[in-house]
């Protein structure tokens, strides 16, 4: 086997919430990789920074101010990402956010701010791109679930329902994008510190209890996720679609401390 099937040289990448965290760390491996890159954010001036790291790759970058709750701003983001690069290659539908409290505490702002973004926005971010993916007759679209994807855990249920719906999506969107020659796959990641969960991380009793249930016996690192977000950019799995890929670490299998 060749790994040119892995070489993104060439393609256009575009990455939603670049401004840090996982969107980070995934617009790294896909540059890394060979992709130029388009990275957005709510705000486009917290982009400069790591707009000048991954040029220092060589790779070219558009740093563009996105919103996802906002119909209007995915339009405007995606077509002056399209008129920059002349294509759209892989999509890699990031932005997301949650809101951590008891269910019966949940408002119902609460529920739309965290359904919208993670759900519907990754939607329409997807539909958009799509349209500029189909006459090209080729595409890769990589949504972010997490763990919650597939599991649930009290005090983020509105987090927990709007990952368990990506799945859902992505399954359907695959269906439906196929006949185009567009893959669509969920990759969704464990426990990872993040600007999102930094402060979970302050609670060494909750990272132990953690840890004891990670086959791996560790959280994730910013490198864990590298080759499968190239595997799921590249032609590598021109053949892979409609899938979530779990890199938990081995948590989703359930496991707890053993006893014997």
């Amino acid at each position: 086997m060749s790994l040119d099937l892995f070489d993104l040289t060439g393609k256009v990448a575009i990455i939603t919430g670049a401004s840090r965290g996982l969107g980070q760390y995934l617009t790294r491996a896909l540059a890394g990789a060979g992709a130029d890159v388009v990275i957005t954010s709510r705000s486009v001036e917290s982009l400069q920074e790591f707009s000048k790291e991954i040029e220092s790759l060589g790779r070219q970058v558009l740093p563009l101010a996105l919103d996802v709750r906002d119909h209007q701003s995915i339009q405007d983001t995606i077509e002056a990402a399209f008129n920059a690069f002349g294509k759209i290659d892989i999509l890699v539908n990031n932005a997301g956010c949650n809101v951590r409290k008891p269910a019966v505490d949940v408002d119902w702002e609460d529920w739309n701010l965290v359904v919208d973004t993670n759900l519907r926005g990754g939607f329409f971010v997807a539909q958009a791109a799509a349209r500029k993916m189909i006459p090209a007759r080729y595409g890769r679209v990589i949504n972010i679930g997490s763990v919650t994807t597939v599991a649930g855990y009290a005090g983020i249920t509105p987090y927990c329902a709007s990952r368990g719906g990506v799945k859902q999506m992505t399954m359907s969107l695959a269906d439906d994008w196929g006949q185009y020659g567009i893959t669509v796959n969920c990759l969704a990641p464990g426990w990872f510190k993040t600007a999102q969960t930094r402060v979970l991380y302050d609670n060494q009793e909750w990272v132990d209890y953690l840890i004891d249930r990670i086959p791996l016996k560790r959280v994730g690192q910013p490198n864990d996720l590298d080759g499968t977000a190239i595997f799921l950019a590249s032609d590598a799995s021109a053949y892979m679609t409609g899938q979530t890929l779990l890199v938990d670490g081995g948590i989703s299998t359930g496991s707890t401390k053993a006893t014997v």
